[in-house]
């Protein structure tokens, strides 16, 4: 066998195909970009028939520039944005809605009425998730009463739920494989993460028949074969995990304490805990970082819904930047006597905070704020974003008194300017790996050393290089001066506020 692996990495915004050799480097790549759908004020939807359409068009794109053929691929992992829900007939494949979105609010109302219930302690202690509409759980819900006939059609097995990388596969295999791994299952409102299983009580509460829902298997396991059809070879699926588990397994996260913090349309930070399956006290997430051989890894979590779709609103809403790329040397030109704060809540805020009303609010303008100032806002707001969930994961868990590994990843961390305004925030220091493509490699290590064409977890744990470590400048009473005004525009914008 060779050493090529196949990366499938279905984002929020686009689908990429990354082909890896077997010294674990980047020899191929394709990537496309599909439609984001806004039927209402904080409704997102996906069409999965474009999703699946640029899925295949990115594999094809990725192997002919590698040049290998599909037969040279020992193996894909597939990776995918979370929470995103599809149902799709179980007979022909085809999606009864678009997909919703991990960003979509809708079910706002039926998240408080649960809680009005006093069930969000129920969901918490099984899932360790809370009742958000961010979940999967109350969009399956949603989907089933409010597409005609769907909760009978689901119940006499006729319907298939599934998460993007249930969808991908059961489209990648023709219909042979229903299944999904830990960690996306841990996503979905429905998962007990202590017994790793679907949870009876769970799905009565949100009347979801357990006759749609997939098998769940271990992060690296036998997901099955792709249709010959398709690439011209029949490629075995052996790694799959949610978008930002795999970028905590790219990153070589293996040891308890090590943390990683992913920065594209969102950002998201998991410290992993190891066997030790922490409860916050912090309105932080208990989640699955990774199932391998049957033994579960736990992490906390904390996640923010918008980090890089702030400079996207920059450049598509307000028409400041040319490109995301110019926001780092924008920023750096911004005018240091004023202080202006972006909460970015465009779709609520995520944690701590949770308050899906909240909506996006700018501070401390004056006459002379323009561009340079709305830029270093946007990029401000992802780093104090991430101090906040810093503090809340030391709050709910020490490593032993050992200080936090920090390894960054995503497309805004090619930005200097923002890593080192990161590290002057939290007054750490941030690692960045020589490899930015993270979560494809992730998606890559599950199935390459599943294949036994890649390294195991040591090995691999060994391969990881950085790149740059940002290390903090910034003077104490600026930062505290700094995070003092961030607390105040957060407080100002909270609904409740």
């Amino acid at each position: 066998m060779s050493g090529y692996v196949l990366a499938i990495d279905q984002g929020t915004t686009s689908s990429r195909a990354i082909v890896f050799d077997g010294k674990q480097k980047v020899v191929g790549s394709g990537q496309k970009e599909f439609t984001q759908i806004f039927p209402q004020s904080g409704w997102v939807e996906h069409d999965p028939e474009e999703i699946w359409e640029s899925v295949v068009w990115s594999v094809k794109a990725a192997l002919k520039k590698a040049d290998v053929k599909a037969s040279d691929i020992s193996a894909i992992g597939i990776t995918n944005q979370r929470e995103t829900v599809v149902v799709w007939e179980r007979a022909s494949g085809k999606a009864i809605h678009n997909a919703i979105v991990w960003q979509d609010r809708r079910t706002a109302s039926y998240c408080e009425k649960l809680k009005r219930q006093d069930l969000e302690k129920t969901f918490t202690k099984k899932t360790g998730l809370l009742l958000d509409p961010y979940f999967s759980g109350t969009k399956l819900s949603w989907l089933l009463s409010n597409v005609k006939g769907a909760r009978a059609r689901a119940a006499k097995g006729d319907l298939c739920f599934g998460t993007i990388d249930s969808f991908l596969i059961w489209r990648l295999t023709g219909g042979k494989a229903h299944v999904t791994d830990a960690t996306n299952a841990s996503r979905t409102l429905m998962y007990n993460i202590a017994d790793n299983s679907w949870d009876d009580d769970l799905l009565d509460i949100l009347r979801v028949p357990e006759a749609m829902l997939p098998e769940v298997l271990d992060c690296a396991a036998d997901f099955g074969v792709t249709e010959k059809s398709l690439f011209d070879a029949e490629i075995p699926i052996l790694g799959v995990a949610g978008d930002q588990q795999a970028a905590t397994i790219g990153q070589a996260c293996f040891e308890p304490g090590m943390m990683k913090s992913t920065y594209g349309t969102g950002c998201f930070a998991l410290l992993n805990t190891g066997t030790d399956m922490v409860r916050s006290k912090n309105r932080l997430l208990t989640t699955i970082a990774y199932r391998l051989d049957g033994e579960t890894t736990y992490a906390l979590e904390g996640s923010i819904f918008i980090a890089g779709a702030a400079v996207q609103w920059l450049r598509d809403g307000l028409k400041v930047i040319k490109s995301a790329a110019d926001t780092g040397d924008l920023a750096a030109k911004a005018d240091p006597t004023q202080n202006v704060y972006l909460v970015p809540a465009f779709t609520g805020l995520g944690a701590p905070h949770w308050d899906p009303d909240a909506r996006a609010a700018i501070y401390g303008m004056t006459r002379n704020t323009g561009p340079a100032e709305f830029a270093r806002a946007a990029l401000e707001a992802v780093c104090y974003q991430t101090r906040d969930l810093l503090d809340a994961m030391h709050k709910d868990w020490k490593a032993n008194g050992k200080e936090t590994v920090l390894r960054v990843d995503g497309g805004m961390v090619a930005s200097d300017w923002t890593m080192q305004r990161l590290a002057d925030i939290l007054d750490a220091p941030v690692d960045r790996p020589t490899i930015l493509e993270t979560t494809a490699l992730g998606a890559a290590w599950l199935a390459g050393q599943r294949a036994g064409v890649w390294p195991d977890r040591k090995g691999f744990a060994k391969s990881w290089a950085r790149d740059t470590c940002f290390e903090p400048k910034m003077d104490e009473k600026t930062r505290a001066t700094k995070i003092k005004g961030w607390k105040d525009a957060v407080r100002r914008t909270l609904s409740a506020g």
